[in-house]
C-alpha cells in the first residue's frame, strides 16, 4: 500500500515542501514516483518518517538524524528508545506543570515566593573567562545573548534537557554499554544535537557541531572533574568521550 505525498503530509502535519526537502537531502526518499514525478510512500517510508519526526521533536538536527537512522537497523528497538525519551519528556512536563501550579497557588493565596525556588540559582556567567579563552569573546557573546533571550521558562526547559541527557549517560554507564553500541551512539547523536542548538558553538549555523569541537569537548569532560560529575564521574565522562569519537568517525 502506498500514499501520495499530499496524503502523507496531511497525516503527519507537515508540508509537502518538507517531505521534498527530506527527499533532496537523502533522508526520506519515496518508494516510487508516478506521473509528473508525484512521490509515493509505502509503509516502510511512513515508519521512517515517524522516527524522523520523533527525533526532530527531541531536538536533533537532520544530519544527526540521518546518522542515527543509518546506524539503527532495528526499527522496533529504536522506537522503544524513542518511547522512553517521550515518557521522560512527559515526566518533565508534569514537573513543570506542578511547579507552575504551586507558584500560581502561592500568588493567589498571598504566600511568599522564594527567589531560589523560581530561579533555581543558575548563573550561566560563572565560566565566562574560561569560555572566552577557549573559544573567543564572540562565541561567548552569542551564547550569552541566546541564553538571555530564552527567558525564565526557556532556561528552565534547557536545564531540564541537559539534566535528562546527563542522567541517560549515567544510566548507559551503569548498563555497561559500549561506546560503539546503538545505545551509546543514539546518546552521542542527542548530545551533538543538543550542542548544535547553542549559538556560538562551532558548527551551530549548519546544525552540525564541528568534529574537532566534539572531540575536544570529549577530552575536556574527562580532564575536568567539573564536567565529569555531570556524567557520574570519570568513567561516565570516558564513555561520552569515546562514544563521541565513534560518532565523529562514522559520520
Amino acid at each position: 500500500m502506498e500514499w501520495s505525498i499530499q496524503e502523507v503530509a496531511r497525516l503527519a502535519g507537515v508540508s509537502s515542501r518538507t517531505l521534498r526537502h527530506y527527499d533532496a537531502v537523502g533522508l526520506l526518499p519515496p518508494s516510487s514516483t508516478g506521473v509528473g514525478g508525484l512521490r509515493y510512500y509505502d509503509r516502510g517510508d511512513v515508519l521512517r518518517l515517524q522516527r524522523i519526526l520523533l527525533l526532530r521533536e527531541l531536538g536533533l538536527s537532520l544530519a544527526a538524524i540521518a546518522d542515527l537512522l543509518e546506524q539503527q537497523d532495528d526499527a522496533a528497538d529504536a522506537l522503544r528508545g524513542h518511547l522512553e525519551q517521550l515518557r521522560g519528556n512527559r515526566r518533565r512536563l508534569d514537573r513543570q506543570i506542578a511547579s507552575v501550579e504551586r507558584t500560581l497557588a502561592a500568588l493567589e493565596n498571598g504566600e511568599k515566593l522564594m527567589a531560589k525556588d523560581m530561579l533555581d540559582g543558575f548563573d550561566h556567567t560563572q565560566h565566562r573567562d574560561e569560555v572566552e579563552q577557549r573559544w573567543g569573546k564572540e562565541a561567548y557573546a552569542r551564547s550569552d545573548s541566546w541564553w538571555r533571550s530564552l527567558g525564565a521558562q526557556g532556561q528552565a526547559d534547557w536545564k531540564e534537557t541537559s539534566m535528562e541527557l546527563g542522567k541517560d549517560w549515567i544510566a548507559a554507564v551503569e548498563a555497561g554499554v559500549a561506546p560503539d553500541s546503538d545505545e551509546a551512539q543514539a546518546l552521542a547523536a542527542r548530545h551533538a544535537g543538543w550542542l548544535a542548538g547553542i549559538p556560538g558553538t562551532p558548527g551551530h549555523e549548519d546544525g552540525r557541531p564541528a568534529d574537532g569541537y566534539l572531540l575536544g569537548l570529549g577530552e575536556m569532560y574527562v580532564a575536568d572533574d567539573r564536567f565529569a560529575k555531570n556524567f557520574g564521574g570519570r568513567v561516565g565522562a570516558e564513555l561520552v568521550r569515546d562514544a563521541l569519537r565513534v560518532y565523529v568517525e562514522r559520520r
